[in-house]
C-alpha cells in the first residue's frame, strides 16, 4: 500500500524546514558541501522529510525501508542519514554520497563545472574553454551537441582529439560527420587501425550509425591500452551538426 504525503500540507512544510536545518548541520559538522544540482538537493530533502513523517526517522530516500515496525526497521540496519556507508566509503572514495546531496567541496566544484560545461555545449551560447573541453573529454560517452562543440573548439586549438568513423566505406561515402579524421570499419577494425599508429596517446572519439558498433570498438581500444576513448551516444543518426559525403 502506498502512503500518500501532501507536500503542500502545513505538517510537511514544517518538517521540511527542520530537514533543511538538519542537512545544513551535517554539512557543517563533516565539512561537506551540498551538490550544486539544486533539483537533486531538494528532492533528497523532500524524501528525508517524507520518511521522517512516515517512519519517525530520516531514512535515506534512495533505498527501500525494510521492516513493518520500528524494531524491525532498526534491526534491518536501514540507511539513516547521514548513513555509515556514505561517511566511511562513498564520500571519502568517490567524493559524494549515493544520493549526491552531500559532497566534498572539491567534488561539488567539479559537478558545478560539469553542469556549466553541458549548458554551454548544448546551447552553443559561446565556444568551450580549454577547461570545459577537458571536462567533456573525461566522459565515456558524449552526445551530438557536445561533439559539435568539441569540433568547434578543436578548430580554435582548445582541444586535441582524433574523430573516427567505425561504419563501412559505403556509409562513409554517403554521409559522415565533417571533421572526421579516419574511417576504421568495425568489420576490418584491426587492419584499418594501423592508420592510428603513433597516435595512441591522442584522445579518440568514435562514432557509428547508432552508437552500438562504436561502443564495441571503444571497449577494444581501451583493452588495447588507449587511455582516452569516447563514444558518440546514438551515433550519427542523432548528430545535428554539419556532415559531408563523397571521397
Amino acid at each position: 500500500m502506498i502512503t500518500k504525503i501532501d507536500m503542500n500540507s502545513p505538517e510537511f512544510l514544517v518538517e521540511l524546514e527542520k530537514t533543511e536545518v538538519f542537512t545544513d548541520k551535517v554539512c557543517e559538522q563533516f565539512g561537506f558541501a551540498y551538490t550544486p544540482l539544486e533539483e537533486v538537493k531538494e528532492s533528497i530533502q523532500q524524501g528525508l522529510t517524507r520518511n521522517k513523517l512516515i517512519y519517525g526517522k530520516r531514512y535515506c530516500p534512495c533505498f527501500m525501508v525494510i521492516g513493518n515496525t520500528p524494531e524491525e526497521q532498526e534491526k534491518a540496519d536501514n540507511r539513516l542519514c547521514p548513513c555509515t556507508p556514505a561517511l566511511t566509503l562513498e564520500i571519502p572514495q568517490k567524493g559524494k554520497c549515493h544520493c549526491t546531496i552531500f559532497c566534498t567541496p572539491e567534488h561539488a566544484r567539479e559537478l558545478a563545472q560539469e553542469e556549466s560545461t553541458e549548458e554551454v555545449a548544448h546551447t552553443h551560447a559561446r565556444g568551450l574553454s580549454k577547461e570545459e573541453c577537458n571536462v567533456l573529454m573525461r566522459k565515456e560517452q558524449i552526445d551530438g551537441n557536445e561533439l559539435e562543440a568539441l569540433l568547434e573548439a578543436r578548430e580554435h586549438g582548445s582541444v586535441t582529439f582524433t574523430l573516427v568513423d567505425t561504419r563501412e566505406w559505403m556509409e562513409w561515402m554517403g554521409n559522415r560527420i565533417k571533421g572526421t579524421d579516419f574511417l576504421v570499419p568495425t568489420t576490418s577494425f584491426h587492419n584499418a587501425l594501423t592508420q592510428l599508429n603513433g597516435k595512441e596517446s591522442t584522445p579518440v572519439i568514435l562514432y557509428c550509425y547508432s552508437g552500438s558498433r562504436s561502443a564495441y570498438c571503444q571497449r577494444i581500444l581501451l583493452h588495447m591500452g588507449y587511455k582516452t576513448v569516447i563514444n558518440l551516444e546514438y551515433g550519427i543518426m542523432a548528430y545535428a551538426g554539419e556532415c559531408e559525403s563523397g571521397e
